[in-house]
């Protein structure tokens, strides 16, 4: 089954192919959807398939990957391990190491993978985790609970690598406009950090732990830029609102470095950053990424917004529903997935992208008005058949040589590898662009020579035409389209 080819931007690609290093094979095709798309220089298969929801990955330092399956029957924590040189991998071996359906999306690892960590809509737990054999000993331990309520079911764990006493978790909101997100001691629409080191004790969210970040709807994704220590989150922001986009956030350090943005403000359910900020009324000079109010009234006015709450670093259309990233190890590139609209008259998102980072100033390249801050990797063909027959990506992570990117996509139950058809490192493929912009206005080139997009064409351009989007990055958060 062949890969799509769409003008100058995608290079054909085939479930079964031949680069110039080396073949591959592959007998599993896609499921239901026609196969993705993928940028010049790229390829991507299907490496595992048969998976019910497969949601958050993790690798441990043997190579085992784990995969939260997120199915109240049937669900729980699947080990695969593989055989072959990469990237022509085969999986050799799977098992369901933890049987559990209420585990549905955070998975985390200690430094010395000894401890597997997981979440439910009620607990983070913890199991005693050999990387060896890749499997778990003893019962479930509680680490932190999480209350059991909330129409966001999913709590996104992060452990950063400079702080590893430290386990990040997100909770979202109860339901799509919920008053309760402006109270940071809530428990809802907040980024929280706990020091797990002692394990005698269990943490209760609402009331404990460090407030990273408050008014986030529901950020799905959390990443820490691994040369200068900064947080980040992505934002799945409101549903039916007139005034929208989403975004991606920055939060700070844990490392003792001041920030403003550590435990601050980031306006959901009042403020959102804009997307087409000039047809907004009464916008008074508002650009795109800038907050505005959802609801223009006496106490909360755009003004008010703008003096309040912390801005994205970056925005992307409404409703792309941004869900994973992952940083090169030079930090600067930050690769994200976005799963796409679910009730959207134009859909929206169904990729993976590559958002090209300042390694000095730990930011996107792109300015944070900009709506071209992004490179297409691997997409759906035609945006108009999605959400039913579209490949729905949603976790990612490094593969063991870190060479290729292991990622889920969970509408199909299905697990991809993504990789470069010249031999190139994923972790060392640069994206270069000219001016303040990540994509729009120069030609983009990697360290290996090749063009991720034809010259002069955007990442707004490459969206199936919308025009009414916005999404942003806490550090990058996501705008909402008018």
């Amino acid at each position: 089954m062949k890969y799509t080819t769409r003008s100058s931007l995608v290079a054909a690609a085939v479930v079964g192919f031949a680069t110039a290093q080396q073949e591959c094979s592959s007998t599993i095709s896609a499921s239901g959807y026609p196969a993705p798309s993928l940028a010049a220089g790229w390829s991507a298969h299907i490496i595992a398939n048969d998976f019910i929801k497969p949601r958050s990955l993790k690798r441990d330092n043997n190579g085992h990957l784990l995969v939260v399956d997120q199915a109240e029957d049937g669900g729980g924590i699947t080990r695969l391990t593989f055989e072959g040189e990469a990237p022509c991998l085969t999986v050799s071996s799977r098992q369901q190491i933890i049987a559990n359906g209420s585990l549905n999306h955070g998975i985390e690892l200690s430094p010395d993978n000894t401890v597997l960590y997981a979440s439910s809509q009620e607990a983070v737990y913890a199991w005693a985790y050999n990387s060896e054999t890749g499997e778990v000993s003893g019962d479930a331990r509680r680490v932190i609970n999480l209350g059991g309520d909330g129409s966001h079911s999913t709590r996104t764990l992060l452990l950063p690598r400079s702080d590893p006493d430290f386990l990040l978790v997100s909770r979202g909101s109860d339901g799509n406009v919920d008053p309760q997100a402006r109270d940071p001691t809530s428990g809802y629409s907040t980024v929280k950090a706990f020091n797990i080191s002692d394990t005698s004790r269990v943490w209760e969210y609402a009331s404990e732990g460090l407030l990273v970040g408050y008014g986030l709807r529901n950020s799905v994704g959390l990443a820490q830029n691994p040369v200068t220590g900064g947080l980040f989150s992505n934002e799945n922001s409101i549903d039916n609102l007139a005034r929208d986009g989403v975004e991606i956030n920055f939060h700070g350090y844990l490392n003792g470095t001041e920030s403003p943005n550590l435990g601050a403000y980031y306006g959901y359910p009042d403020c959102f950053p804009a997307w087409d900020a000039e047809d907004v009324p009464n916008n008074d000079g508002l650009v795109t990424g800038q907050q505005f109010a959802a609801n223009f009234n006496e106490s909360i006015n755009d003004e008010w917004c703008r003096d309040n709450t912390v801005d994205p670093v970056l925005s992307f259309t409404a409703h792309m529903a941004p869900m994973d990233m992952e940083f090169n190890t030079a930090a600067d590139v930050l690769y994200i997935t976005f799963r796409g609209s679910w009730n959207r008259e134009n859909p929206a998102g169904y990729k993976l992208a590559a958002i090209p980072f300042n390694n000095e100033t730990g930011l996107p390249t792109a300015s944070p008005d900009s709506r071209d801050g992004y490179v297409e990797i691997m997409s759906n063909e035609d945006e108009s058949r999605c959400p039913d027959e579209c490949f729905r990506p949603v976790g990612l992570e490094w593969s063991e040589n870190g060479d290729q990117l292991f990622m889920a996509a969970d509408a199909s139950g299905e697990m991809y590898v993504v990789y470069r058809e010249d031999g190139m490192s994923v972790n060392e493929f640069r994206v270069a662009a000219t001016g303040t912009n990540g994509t729009g206005g120069g030609n983009e080139t990697s360290e290996g020579g090749a063009s991720p997009r034809a010259s002069g064409e955007s990442g707004a351009q490459s969206l199936g035409g919308a025009q009414w989007w916005a999404v942003a990055i806490v550090g990058l958060v996501g705008a909402y389209s008018l």
